[in-house]
């Protein structure tokens, strides 16, 4: 088989075995096509090559309509790891908790939003007032502001338009952050950086597994988190962003 292989001679232990326990999770769902791994050692990971094909509506819609069957696959808690798979996730290099939590709220603040603050202070893309505005957002979800009825959700987790390769049999996905989580987080990571025909693939999406109303309203909520990361190593700008959506996140908690 004709496959891509992407290598780190630095990589952290567990970095390739967490994206394959990912990579095979997401698959078992049965829903969006995810890419197959090949082998998978300390150093390294390959994986099916994917040929291009053409970002079109049909596929799109294909897509989201995928994309909700992966979700509905579920998981065992808020916050678990993919199946066979006890380590943190990686989110880019960087490492993230995976520990299950009863509820998303607990879950996403502590595991998903927290952890790359101080990182963010550190790297001047946060001044110390603006974190003490995000960990009062974070105080907000933890306490509960955002649960609701929704059972954990087996997302990808890190769902940017770079992890959407439109192939020649339609979109296939890598490089995921695969955990329990809340699907509203991957629909609002697709709409955080672009994704070609994204009106198609949330209205696929939304006919096979109707969104709960004011998921829209939401998005900066499920934003929390990529901005965090994004802060905590790409710069000032992301921290500004980060910003808005935290003020945004608690004008919807009052």
């Amino acid at each position: 088989m004709d496959a891509y292989v992407k290598e780190r001679a630095d990589a952290a232990e567990g970095f390739f075995a967490a994206e394959a326990a990912g990579l095979r999770w997401l698959a078992a769902a049965a829903g969006a096509r995810i890419a197959r791994v090949v082998a998978v050692d300390a150093r390294s990971i390959s994986l099916e090559r994917v040929p291009p094909g053409r970002a079109d509506a049909a596929a799109a819609a294909a897509f989201g309509r995928d994309l909700a069957a992966t979700h509905a696959a579920g998981a065992a808690a808020f916050g678990a790891p993919p199946d066979g798979w006890s380590g943190p996730t990686f989110i880019g290099s960087r490492p993230q908790p995976c520990v299950p939590t009863p509820t998303w709220g607990r879950f996403y603040a502590d595991q998903r939003v927290r952890p790359f603050v101080p990182i963010a202070v550190r790297a001047g893309s946060l001044t110390d007032a603006e974190a003490d505005l995000v960990e009062r957002a974070c105080t907000a979800i933890a306490a509960g502001a955002f649960d609701d009825d929704e059972a954990p959700a087996r997302v990808h987790g890190d769902l940017w338009n770079g992890n959407v390769l439109w192939g020649r049999d339609g979109v296939v996905l890598i490089d995921p952050a695969a955990h329990g989580g809340h699907r509203e987080t991957d629909l609002a990571m697709l709409a955080l950086f672009g994704c070609p025909h994204l009106d198609r693939i949330l209205a696929a999406y939304d006919a096979a597994a109707p969104m709960r109303p004011g998921w829209r309203e939401r998005v900066p909520l499920h934003q929390l988190h990529p901005l965090a990361v994004h802060a905590a190593g790409h710069g000032r700008a992301y921290g500004h962003a980060l910003v808005d959506a935290a003020e945004r996140t608690l004008a919807l908690a009052r």
